[in-house]
C-alpha cells in the first residue's frame, strides 16, 4: 500500500482535529478557571510506542514535554502489559519533565485486544500541595517542598477507577473539590479521543491507519530536513542569563552552541551554569520543548507537530547543570522563567543564521502570580495566573502588545471571574506605554495588573527581566524591564524582587508590571506614520 498526498493530508488533519476536540472537551468540562478560562492544558495522540502523531495547538511548552512523559511511562508500563480500560496518572518532573502542578493522564486505545494508539493530556492544577498555596514557592530548595509527587500509577484499571489513589491525592492538596473536578475532566478527555480514533479506524482499517500514521511522522521529518538543506550550515553561539534563583540574585548563565548541518540540528548547552539551589532548574524535557518550539517557529511555523521533528534535533545538556539537574533539585519555576530564557538563547543563536526569521527578545517570563489562603467561608482558595508582556519586533512588523510569547499561550482570567471566584479585587489592568524597545519596528509594550487582597493570603510572585532587558536586533533597542510592587493598606509602597514568596495581610495591593519586547532595526528609520499611530494609541508618550 502507498499513501497518496491527498489522503495523507486528510488523515493528518483528522488526527489534528481529534487532538483539538480533546482540548475543547478538557476546557469545557474542567472546574478551575486556570483550565476552563486560561486553558493551561494540552492534548495529544501517540503511537503504541509513544511517538507523537498529533498535538492540539495549546501550550508550546508541552510540545516537547508530553512525548517524554508517554515514553517514560511506557518504560514502566510496557505496551504489552496494558489492558483495555487502563489509564495512568503521573506528575513527577524527573519522569514527566514538567513541574508538579502539571498532571498528565495517559490512556491506551484498544481495538479489541490490539493496542492501536495512546491518548494523553496534561493540565496545570491550581494546587498540588507543598509548602505554599498554588504549589509555586520561589524559595523551595528541594522538590519535596513543591507538592506531592505522583509516579506513574494506574488511575483506571480495566475500567475500574482506583478510588483509593484518588482519595490519597485529594487528601494532600488544599483545593480538594477543584482538584477532583479537573482530574475527572482529564480522564473524560482521553475517552473522547479514544472514541474518535476508533471511529477513524472503522473508516480506514487498522493496517491502513498504521501506514498513514507512519507516513505523517516521516513527512514531518523530511520536510524539516528540506528546510535545513537550504540554510547556511555552521555553528552559532549565544548566551543569556536568569536573574537569580529566588534564593540569591546571582545571575545564572545559559550557554548554547547551535550546530546546523544539512540534515540535523545539534543544540549543545555545555557551559551552562551548575544547577541552582532555588526552583529554576529545568529538566531535559523542558529544554527539549524549548528547542523544538524555537526551531519550528523560526524555520517552518506551519510544520506539523509530530515525532518527526524530534528525529532531526539532538540536544546535549550536561548532568548536574541548570538544564539537567540532579534529584531532588526544585523545578517549579523552570516552566515560568527558565523555559523562556532557553528559548531566547535558541532564538538568539538562530538569529545569526537566519536573522529575518527571528524576533527580538520578548518579555522573557510568564510572570506568574499565585495567591492562596482561606476565604470568608474558611475554605481554601488558590488563584494562579501568568501575565503577558511585550513581544519582540520582527524585521518587518512591530511586536504585539501585552501578550504571552514563546513557551506559553494561555489566555487571561477575566476580571469578573477573578472577583467572583476569589477574595480578590482587580484595581487596574492596562498596557504600559513606553516599555517596548525602540526601533524601525517597535517592540510590544508590557502590561500591568494590580490586585488587592480581601483576606490574608500567601503570595508567590515569579518574573524575570527585572534588571536584564530583553534584547533588540539589528540596531533595535532593548525593551524596558519588569517591576513588582507591594502597597500596604496605609499607602506604603515597597518594590520587591522579581521572585518573592511571603504572607501578606488583607488590604495589601500587588502590582506587576511586565517587560516590553526588544525593537528591530535602527530607531531613526521608524516612519512618521508609525510614530503618530503609537502616540494616538497611547503606546508611547
Amino acid at each position: 500500500m502507498k499513501t497518496d498526498p491527498i489522503t495523507l493530508e486528510v488523515i493528518r488533519n483528522t488526527m489534528q482535529s481529534i487532538a483539538e476536540e480533546m482540548g475543547v472537551t478538557l476546557i469545557r468540562t474542567a472546574l478551575s478557571p486556570n483550565i476552563k478560562d486560561r486553558r493551561d492544558c494540552s492534548t495529544a495522540i501517540y503511537t503504541p510506542k509513544g511517538e507523537l502523531i498529533a498535538q492540539a495547538e495549546h501550550i508550546p511548552l508541552h510540545l516537547g514535554i508530553m512525548p517524554i512523559i508517554v515514553k517514560k511511562v511506557l518504560e514502566i508500563f510496557p505496551p504489552e502489559s496494558l489492558l483495555p480500560g487502563d489509564a495512568i496518572i503521573s506528575n513527577d518532573p524527573y519522569i514527566n519533565g514538567s513541574h508538579l502542578p502539571d498532571v498528565c493522564i495517559i490512556t491506551p486505545v484498544f481495538l479489541g485486544e490490539t493496542l492501536m494508539a495512546i491518548t494523553a493530556n496534561i493540565a496545570h492544577h491550581v494546587d498540588i500541595g507543598g509548602s505554599t498555596p498554588g504549589s509555586m514557592s520561589t524559595i523551595a530548595t528541594e522538590i519535596f517542598q513543591e507538592g506531592i509527587r505522583i509516579p506513574p500509577i494506574k488511575i483506571y484499571n480495566q475500567g475500574i477507577i482506583n478510588s483509593e489513589v484518588l482519595t490519597l491525592l485529594a487528601h494532600n492538596v488544599r483545593t480538594k473539590d477543584v482538584f477532583l473536578g479537573d482530574l475527572q475532566a482529564q480522564m473524560a478527555t482521553n475517552i473522547v479521543g479514544s472514541k474518535r480514533l476508533l471511529e477513524l479506524e472503522r473508516k480506514t482499517g487498522i493496517d491502513r491507519l498504521d501506514m498513514h500514521i507512519k507516513d505523517i511522522i516521516e513527512y514531518t521529518e523530511r520536510r524539516l530536513k528540506a528546510v535545513l538543506a537550504v540554510l547556511p550550515t555552521g555553528n552559532y553561539d549565544f548566551a543569556d542569563h536568569l536573574e537569580g534563583d529566588g534564593i540569591t540574585d546571582h545571575p545564572l548563565k545559559i550557554n548554547l552552541n547551535l550546530e546546523i548541518t544539512e540534515n540535523k540540528i545539534i543544540a549543545d548547552f555545555t557551559g551552562t551554569d551548575r544547577q541552582a539551589k532555588g526552583p529554576v532548574n529545568a529538566t531535559t524535557g523542558v529544554t527539549q520543548a524549548c528547542v523544538i518550539y524555537a526551531v519550528k517557529a523560526a524555520l517552518d511555523p506551519d510544520l506539523h507537530t509530530s515525532e518527526g521533528i524530534a528525529r532531526v534535533i539532538e540536544i546535549i545538556t550536561p548532568e548536574g547543570t541548570l538544564l539537567n539537574p540532579s534529584f531532588p533539585a526544585p523545578v517549579a519555576h523552570a516552566n515560568i522563567n527558565t523555559a523562556q530564557r532557553i528559548t531566547d538563547v535558541v532564538l538568539g543563536a538562530l538569529a545569526k543564521a537566519v536573522p529575518h526569521r527571528v524576533t527580538a527578545a520578548g518579555t522573557g517570563s510568564m510572570s506568574n502570580l499565585a495567591i492562596g489562603g482561606l476565604n470568608k467561608q474558611q475554605e481554601y482558595f488558590s488563584y494562579i495566573e501568568t501575565y503577558g508582556g511585550g513581544q519582540g519586533a520582527k524585521h518587518d512588523q512591530d511586536g504585539m502588545d501585552g501578550v504571552h510569547v514563546n513557551m506559553t499561550n494561555t489566555m487571561n482570567t477575566p476580571i469578573e471571574v477573578i472577583e467572583n471566584a476569589y477574595p480578590l479585587r482587580v484595581d487596574k489592568y492596562a498596557l504600559l506605554p513606553d516599555t517596548g524597545g525602540e526601533g524601525k519596528f517597535r517592540g510590544g509594550v508590557g502590561l500591568t495588573r494590580q490586585i488587592t487582597l480581601l483576606s490574608d493570603a500567601y503570595v508567590s510572585i515569579s518574573s524575570e527581566r527585572n534588571s536584564i532587558q530583553p534584547w533588540g536586533l539589528e540596531g533595535g533597542q532593548p525593551g524596558k524591564t519588569a517591576k513588582c510592587y507591594l502597597d500596604d493598606a496605609d499607602g506604603t509602597r515597597l518594590r520587591v524582587a522579581g521572585k518573592f514568596t511571603g504572607e501578606l495581610s488583607a488590604g495589601t495591593s500587588i502590582t506587576l508590571e511586565t517587560a516590553g519586547g526588544g525593537g528591530y532595526g535602527p530607531p531613526e528609520e521608524r516612519s512618521n506614520e508609525a510614530i503618530k499611530r503609537d502616540l494616538a494609541a497611547g503606546l508611547t508618550t
